[in-house]
């Protein structure tokens, strides 16, 4: 039988569509010194998700985040000062000036954590809004509400509140459908460890389920070996009999999609989810290192996109091209009216197991 897998998450809280800065953030640094005469405006190299991703890796020092304008094509790197802007421009990024610096937004995240963690909220650094965007679902009402806004205000204008009319929940489904237990999942992405086959999938799936089939009420065709969620939200199983393994994801028009590595995600960037129950959509990275209180228990560290998913597609896979990225974990809404869906970064699970993609 031919299974094709699906990818992981991690990302950083990035709410609705990008909000505008403040006048004093709107301004690159290029026209920042006009007083002293206009500045030769620097070629920049149109870049495709995957060259950004890389330039962003190598541009994290003195920076306050950065995202990949897909329209541009080409990555924008928030500085909070000159001599940022210049190493940025120097690497080929356009640099712009924002307001607060990253550690001033990682601190208003963590005193959401240890002063408003409610089941039913989510928040992230977003860098297109220079902000952490706090996300409260349906469920967030009466005191509950009043207290992640009193928390909220006391940040400023570091944190920006919005709402859902859905309800934050991890998603029992996804890519090729996998069973166990009465239940469904989606396999993510198939990799190898110790020179054996397994696969990823979520780690809500793996908590429930210790043996998985390839159809309902089927023989087993691996096992699960560790599963991680809360915190994280990621599960390895091993196979255990000849099922066949290739490294793709099911497209669900006849034909799939190669997976040959895995990298971290980048805000800005268009991706693919596939699962089992609405199989393909796509949408953009929102954020990275987003963090999500479910009824279970916080998952940390997610990518957060606007591709849609319901239940049946935990588990499936993030991917950009041949690039896996993440595992389903969970979100709010569906694909009919659309929503938000969180994934668990693929590159950690890999790490966390000593696995590969293949």
């Amino acid at each position: 039988m031919k299974h094709r897998r699906i990818p992981n998450r991690r990302a950083v809280i990035a709410g609705a569509g990008a909000l505008a800065l403040a006048a004093t953030a709107t301004v690159t640094l290029a026209n920042a010194n006009a007083s002293q005469g206009p500045a030769p405006k620097p070629t920049l190299a149109k870049l495709t998700s995957a060259a950004a991703t890389t330039l962003a890796s190598q541009l994290k020092t003195d920076t306050a985040g950065a995202f990949y304008d897909a329209k541009a094509k080409k990555l924008v790197v928030n500085v909070v000062n000159k001599a940022a802007a210049k190493a940025v421009r120097a690497k080929g990024a356009e640099a712009r000036l924002v307001k607060h610096t990253f550690a001033q937004l990682d601190s208003a995240r963590q005193t959401l954590k240890s002063k408003a963690t409610i089941p039913g909220t989510s928040w992230g650094i977003d860098p297109q809004s220079n902000k952490v965007v706090v996300t409260a679902d349906r469920t967030v009402k009466g005191t509950k509400l009043d207290r992640l806004t009193k928390v909220a205000e006391a940040l400023g204008d570091k944190v920006e509140v919005r709402h859902s009319k859905g309800e934050f929940k991890p998603f029992i489904g996804g890519g090729d459908a996998i069973w166990g237990s009465g239940a469904r999942c989606s396999l993510g992405f198939n990799v190898v460890k110790d020179g054996q086959p397994h696969f990823l999938t979520a780690g809500h799936c793996g908590n429930d389920i210790k043996s998985w089939s390839d159809k309902q009420g089927g023989s087993a065709i691996a096992t699960t070996e560790d599963s991680k969620f809360p915190g994280d939200d990621y599960s390895l199983a091993k196979y255990t009999g000849d099922t066949a393994h290739p490294s793709e994801v099911n497209l669900y028009n006849g034909s799939t999609q190669k997976i040959t590595k895995a990298a971290e995600a980048t805000v800005g960037e268009k991706v693919q989810r596939s699962g089992s129950t609405t199989q393909v959509h796509d949408g953009t990275v929102k954020a990275l290192n987003a963090s999500v209180n479910y009824q279970e228990g916080t998952v940390e560290g997610l990518i957060q996109t606007d591709v849609c998913a319901e239940p049946g597609d935990s588990g499936g896979a993030l991917f950009d091209g041949e690039t896996a990225l993440g595992l389903t974990s969970g979100g709010s809404g569906d694909c009919s009216g659309g929503g938000e869906t969180f994934f668990q970064p693929v590159t950690e699970a890999l790490e966390a197991y000593g696995a590969e993609i293949g």
